[in-house]
């Protein structure tokens, strides 16, 4: 156990955190994402598992660390609702709570169709999975710089 780094935050997900540059992207997803399977594709290669950890839980200590770029007018992507993209699912309002809050700023957030977000994903550099049962919970993070 480090000082002042949330305990959600374990070895692995430091470690890419680190190696991550201004405008990598890393992907915050729920357990229903075939993250396993996008996760070859990245830079990183593997996956990040948070076992047991909301997604809420996991934005709110990886945001504490991981600055979002102010460069690019949505930093933030989000999957829209299959057959429904103007539905808003409450996890979009949470998280957007979260990054607001983490930024103190306004963040805009992208919404991309399912097979958008995917292959998106699949140009991030890591994905971190929860254990969130979702649905909706799939959510791409622009690295800034501090």
């Amino acid at each position: 156990m480090l000082k002042g780094i949330d305990a959600v935050i374990g070895a692995e997900l430091i470690y890419a955190l680190m190696l991550m540059g201004h405008g990598d992207e890393l992907v915050l997803c729920d357990v229903n994402h075939p993250a396993q399977t996008i996760a070859k594709h990245t830079t990183f290669g593997r996956l990040i598992d948070i076992s047991g950890c909301k997604l809420s839980r996991a934005a709110e200590g990886i945001l504490k660390l991981f600055p979002l770029d102010t460069f690019v007018e949505a930093p933030v992507k989000r999957m829209q609702v299959v057959g429904d993209p103007e539905r808003q699912m409450p996890v979009f309002a949470e998280m957007q709570k979260l990054v607001d809050r983490a930024e103190d700023r306004p963040i805009q957030m992208e919404a991309l169709d399912r097979f958008a977000f995917y292959e998106a994903a699949k140009q991030s550099f890591a994905i971190v999975r929860t254990s969130d049962p979702g649905p909706y919970g799939c959510f791409i993070l622009k690295k800034g710089v501090v």
